[in-house]
């Protein structure tokens, strides 16, 4: 992270990456999705920024430092989370599935149907490797599977429920979905779709 954040937004002809300043919110370098994209997950790998959109079946790429393109891939079905491991980057699209891809081709390696003592868990969304672990928010829920990636199986669950409040949330679409991990300090932050905040938070068991 270095002090930065990278983000990005979505909504058609408001889809952006940004790098922004982690303590004081501040944007550094924006450049803007044309409005036929709706920006999805993103994630940095090595020099490159890759992005996702959700259903315009392309992901782009960026230099990491200028934000200027590089090349863009084709995939079947809706984008929707990304990150990446040691070798290969890591996709959701919806469903159970997490896709595992080549970071230089964007082809499928492997995939994993992600289950909670056997049972399937769809709509995964936002994603972030952790310490060996992936973790992935449900969509519309204030909470976060921790997923074991070589099989898909979930290992807990971090719950998040109540971490702001209904009155400072815009809408109903305002819901949990951005996870961030600074592997320098061990930091785990969150964030949701139009929060006003972003939230460092320190996982503990439950009592």
């Amino acid at each position: 992270m270095d002090g930065y954040l990278y983000e990005g937004t979505g909504i058609n002809g408001r889809s952006s990456i940004r790098k922004v300043q982690l303590e004081t919110g501040k944007v550094v370098r924006k450049r803007p999705l044309p409005r036929e994209h709706f920006g999805e997950g993103i994630t940095v790998w090595k020099s490159r920024l890759f992005e996702l959109t959700w259903q315009s079946n392309v992901a782009f790429t960026y230099d990491r430092e200028s934000f200027e393109p590089r090349q863009s891939f084709h995939y079947d079905g809706e984008g929707w989370g990304l990150t990446h491991d040691s070798a290969l980057l890591i996709m959701s699209d919806g469903t159970a599935d997490l896709r595992f891809l080549d970071p230089d081709t964007f082809k499928e390696r492997r995939r994993v149907t992600v289950k909670d003592a056997g049972r399937p868990v769809p709509e995964l969304n936002e994603l972030e490797y952790v310490n060996g672990q992936i973790f992935a928010n449900v969509w519309t829920t204030d909470r976060i599977a921790r997923i074991e990636p070589g099989t898909g199986r979930v290992l807990g669950w971090i719950d998040l429920n109540g971490l702001i409040p209904a009155a400072q949330r815009a809408n109903g679409d305002a819901v949990l979905n951005g996870i961030a991990y600074d592997a320098q300090r061990n930091r785990l932050f969150v964030t949701g779709k139009l929060w006003p905040k972003l939230f460092e938070i320190t996982i503990s068991p439950r009592s």
